[in-house]
């Protein structure tokens, strides 16, 4: 890799001015124009989740102006005012159609802040993220920028209590009562989940991506856990940030640097850990991408290592929402990630060289914070697990040739009996159609059965949308009912999710993926054993053949497009269409995947070199 050389601007009055001019305003010295700028990034949405993104930003501002001069210890830079990125919520939009854009956001964030970076010759930046697509889309800009870079989580929002019984509540309680029918319930639930502000609670997709980022080496590990309105933030954690970017402008060091193959490696088996959001496979490979590697299920980490890492090697370490009963404001409580961190390194399950963005290796910071012992209430040893396997699985099979499909095992509540679920099909042509089903017929639903929802991937909804609405009302069905469905979609979930709901299958149906050939009544057969899903009926091959020529009949004569798929009204939505990759790349935006590596790295150790010896049994070589 090129070494890395700031960008000076040059001295031309026509450029100039307005550069005086900024610098006149933000109060910074007039002749340090010409030096290497710094910036500071913010993540911004119509949600709560983003409410405390603009102190923190403020602060940090103030820290780095405070920070630039030509005196010994200060920073030669200029200073560039504050940019702020733009984001759907969630929450307010599950279950409609505006949740295709929510995936979007991640591409949209990236290509804002990437404009940014490039245009401003950003030369070093700290960036506050929040809530969990938008912080992807920020991580992966930088990587590709390539220039000394930090980020802050902002922080989880506090665990919210029902005022009536005391019972914790947060998000997904709310999502879990939408099918009731006691209105005065629900509006009393709704009211109170989310009483503060900041990024979902739980380990859901946020937490289990500001997790992700903290291990990689990209935002110290001690301001992961904090809850977003927790004084550190805007008292202690602006000044460590301001120094150490100065110390990554100083000693050159660069997002690719820190971001190697086993930093890679080492968040994933934490995202494991920590019984993390299924969403992690999607932005796994895009950031992978973004740090130059091509193909992260060949480059960083096969489908088969995976799926042995989680069987046989990674537990689960803590007891946490969704599936459990604690908050991530509960584990800063007990020491924060850093005890989780602690815990898989000294187990031997991490490689602890990888480089940090505080200039240490991981083990170093970890050593340095000295967090205490896992607590064995929210967070567990490794020989005492919380759950003794990884909380996530790929699959392949015969209706996941891509190997795509995910299932978060943590989040299961029932119906495998020796691995095995067997169900019988109900296909729906999109979520809407599920929800329809589930208001107004919602005892039509059977155990064992397999709710098949397609035409909702990345080209055929577009954008993938995330489906915490049908799954939470699935779970209180069957928690009401005692019965056992499954959900299979080529969508995706929240990290609030649970049950035997499996998304990401691919080929998704708008490309024809098998997904697409699957009947009512069909027999679906989801073997964990082989980590397969499989439709009996399309075993036979001419069967196969007889329904996909059925279906390519229906595409022609529908101008080339399945009419299942959803309507594209806006230019952001046909980008999506015409220009997703599959989930396996990440399903993002890129209209020519041979162009996604424009600088290509050495080629690095294909051997993972944990700091420790695997667990007796377990020490098994990939490459």
């Amino acid at each position: 890799m090129a070494k890395y050389e700031p960008v000076v601007m040059d001295n031309h009055p026509g450029r100039n001015t307005q550069t005086y001019g900024i610098a006149r305003a933000l109060g910074t010295d007039m002749d340090l124009i010409h030096e290497p700028a710094l910036g500071v990034i913010g993540n911004k949405g119509d949600s709560q989740c983003y409410l405390g993104v603009q102190t923190k930003v403020e602060a940090i501002h103030e820290c780095l102006r405070q920070r630039l001069g030509r005196e010994e210890g200060q920073m030669a830079m200029r200073l560039v005012q504050p940019e702020y990125t733009i984001a759907t919520s969630d929450g307010m939009r599950n279950g409609t159609r505006e949740m295709r854009y929510s995936l979007i956001g991640r591409e949209v964030t990236h290509d804002s802040v990437c404009e940014h970076l490039s245009a401003s010759n950003i030369e070093g930046a700290i960036a506050v993220v929040a809530c969990d697509k938008p912080p992807v889309g920020t991580l992966a800009a930088l990587l590709e920028h390539n220039r000394p870079s930090i980020i802050l989580s902002d922080g989880p929002i506090r665990p919210a209590h029902d005022p009536s019984s005391n019972e914790p509540l947060d998000i997904i309680s709310a999502f879990q009562i939408a099918g009731s029918d006691d209105e005065e319930h629900k509006k009393h639930i709704s009211c109170a989940a989310c009483p503060g502000f900041g990024s979902c609670g739980g380990i859901f997709t946020y937490n289990t991506m500001q997790t992700f980022i903290a291990v990689l080496g990209m935002e110290p590990l001690h301001m992961v856990s904090p809850p977003s309105d927790d004084p550190r933030r805007l008292e202690e954690f602006p000044a460590q940030l301001a120094d150490y970017l100065k110390a990554l402008v100083d000693g050159g060091s660069c997002p690719r640097d820190i971001v190697q193959r086993d930093s890679l490696r080492n968040a994933v088996i934490v995202a494991m850990a920590i019984g993390g959001s299924t969403n992690v496979v999607l932005h796994a490979p895009e950031i992978a991408r973004a740090a130059g590697f091509e193909n992260f299920w060949r480059d960083v980490m096969t489908p088969q290592e995976f799926n042995h890492l989680s069987q046989y090697v990674i537990p689960v370490l803590t007891d946490a929402r969704p599936y459990g009963r604690y908050s991530m404001v509960d584990i800063d409580e007990v020491g924060g990630i850093q005890v989780i961190v602690r815990e898989l390194l000294e187990a031997g399950l991490l490689n602890g060289d990888m480089p940090t963005c505080t200039g240490e290796t991981l083990a170093e910071q970890v050593a340095r914070l000295a967090p205490p012992a896992p607590d064995g209430r929210v967070v567990y040893r490794v020989e005492t697990p919380y759950k003794p396997t990884g909380g996530l699985r790929v699959l392949g099979g015969n209706l996941s040739p891509e190997f795509s499909a995910i299932l978060k095992l943590a989040g299961v509540e029932g119906g495998l009996e020796n691995n095995v679920f067997k169900g019988t099909a109900r296909v729906f042509e999109s979520e809407q159609g599920l929800l329809n089903a589930l208001d107004s017929e919602p005892d039509s639903f059977q155990n064992h059965d397999m709710v098949m929802v397609r035409y909702e991937g990345p080209s055929g909804a577009p954008g993938m949308p995330e489906m915490l609405d049908s799954t939470s009302r699935i779970t209180t069905l069957c928690r009401e009912r005692e019965i056992v469905i499954g959900l299979m979609t080529d969508a995706r979930f929240s990290g609030g999710s649970v049950g035997l709901v499996i998304g990401h299958v691919g080929p998704e149906a708008a490309l024809g993926g098998p997904i697409a050939l699957v009947e009512n009544g069909d027999e679906i057969v989801v073997d964990l054993n082989t980590n397969e899903i499989n439709c009996t009926a399309l075993q036979d091959a001419s069967v196969e053949a007889v329904r996909r020529a059925e279906w390519q009949k229906v595409v022609d004569a529908n101008g080339g497009i399945h009419p299942s798929c959803g309507e594209v009204d806006t230019r952001l939505l046909n980008r999506m269409r015409q220009s997703a990759v599959s989930a396996i790349f990440g399903a993002g935006i890129h209209p020519d995947r041979q162009l996604w590596v424009k600088y290509p790295r050495e080629a690095e150790s294909t051997g993972f070199t944990p700091s420790n010896k695997w667990r007796a049994g377990t020490e098994k070589s990939f490459s």
